[in-house]
């Protein structure tokens, strides 16, 4: 029987969709493996937010053909779709495929075989049109459900357009039939995961809105929870709402990007901070308790010293939960590549450093705030040193003693 293991780069998305590729090769045929064990097959799914992943796109190549020199090697996602011919260059790749053809691998993989020089298999992204849904999970608890691809804005820094091509998502019927599918398979809490999620539904005439009241009509699912959200496409109505639920999880994840005008201006972004702020002092007046995440980039072209210390300013006094900072790096054929003044290496590092510093801070501000107090926690099934963990409503993780009873159960802890 033929072998075949998967690695993921980047985003949960990309989880999700490495998810739907291993099920197109379950069956008879195949029979799946861990990555860090010898196979006729690899798959790697890239991302190519950063210019890390790229790096590290080769890396995983060579770990791969350490377990088995004469592996069949597929390269898909993002990188690939983006810069094909330096991946086909990379030793012992045999096929690398773009955003149109990555959910049709196991006919590509039979028809193509093993190759000393890459075959590539990209089209223009634009015809990439259709929706493929995808479920992830990696503690058979929490399910990421792909309700969205693709995106419409053009962000200066951003690739994402270039490699999975304009906006599309499903029909909310499709949606609640997915997740009623994963609700079959045994998760608790599902998780809705999409390049610009609250772009959902504009072809179809509905809305992120809309399906957030469908999926609460699902039976069995215990949690629902949004992953990033523009903060432009947050409706006012949604957070009303998801302050009323109890099944929607009070916890918001908005991207912000930076916290100074100018360089909301120069980045392209829908929103200025001032619309921000109202949509944080919204969430906190209806849910004291919500997590609040954020997005950031540092030493993107543009910040200078003056636009970075009014931003740090502006993300100081949010009272959110936690930042995720990105360092800035040039991506080819974004628009960022033409602003000034271009930030030393050094000096995003350094922004970069005390952002994750106030990160740490907001969160220790934010967790100690709940202390004792018994916040509902979803369990999951992994146990470290005699102990299991799971995730509050407000995203705080947890650890209690390990019982079998609580494994894929909300029970009350101190958290």
């Amino acid at each position: 029987m033929t072998s075949v293991a998967f690695h993921t780069l980047g985003c949960k998305l990309n989880f999700a969709e490495t998810s739907a590729m291993r099920r197109s090769f379950e069956g008879g045929e195949y029979e799946i493996r861990g990555f860090d064990a010898p196979a006729d097959i690899y798959v790697i799914n890239t991302c190519s937010v950063t210019e890390d992943a790229n790096r590290e796109c080769r890396k995983v190549v060579r770990q791969a053909l350490r377990r088995n020199p004469d592996a069949f090697v597929a390269v898909t996602g993002c990188y690939a779709q983006l810069e094909p011919g330096q991946i086909a260059a990379i030793e012992g790749v045999s096929l690398v495929v773009g955003a149109k053809d990555k959910f049709s691998l196991p006919e590509l993989v039979k028809s193509v075989g093993r190759r000393d020089t890459a075959l590539v298999m990209r089209t223009d992204v634009n015809e990439a049109v259709d929706f493929h849904h995808a479920i992830s999970s990696g503690d058979r608890t929490r399910a990421f459900l792909k309700i969205q691809d693709g995106c419409d804005y053009k962000c200066a820094f951003c690739t994402i357009p270039l490699a999975r091509g304009a906006s599309r998502s499903p029909r909310i019927d499709e949606i609640l039939e997915q997740a009623r599918r994963a609700v079959d398979e045994g998760f608790r809490e599902v998780i809705l995961t999409g390049v610009n999620a609250g772009d959902f539904g504009k072809a179809n005439g509905e809305t992120f809105h809309d399906l957030l009241l469908a999926l609460e009509q699902v039976e069995g699912i215990a949690r629902i929870r949004t992953s990033s959200i523009e903060p432009n496409l947050l409706e006012e109505r949604s957070i009303r709402h998801i302050a009323a639920s109890k099944r929607i999880m009070p916890h918001l994840h908005m991207p912000l990007q930076s916290g100074n005008d100018e360089m909301l201006r120069l980045m392209k972004r829908r929103y200025r901070r001032e619309l921000y702020a109202d949509k944080v002092a919204l969430i906190r007046e209806l849910m004291p308790h919500a997590a609040i995440g954020v997005d950031v980039i540092t030493g993107h072209p543009g910040e200078t010293e003056e636009r970075f210390e009014d931003s740090l300013a502006f993300i100081e006094g949010l009272d959110v939960s936690y930042l995720h900072v990105f360092t800035y790096s040039e991506r080819p054929n974004t628009a960022a590549l033409d602003i000034t003044p271009v930030v030393p290496i050094e000096e995003r590092r350094h922004r970069t450093h005390q952002l994750r510093k106030l990160s740490d801070l907001k969160r220790h501000e934010f967790e100690s705030r709940f202390k004792g107090q018994p916040r509902p926690v979803l369990f999951e099934s992994e146990v470290s040193d005699g102990m299991i963990s799971g995730y509050t409503d407000n995203y705080i993780r947890v650890s209690v003693p390990y019982e079998a009873g609580l494994v894929n159960r909300v029970g009350l802890v101190g958290s």
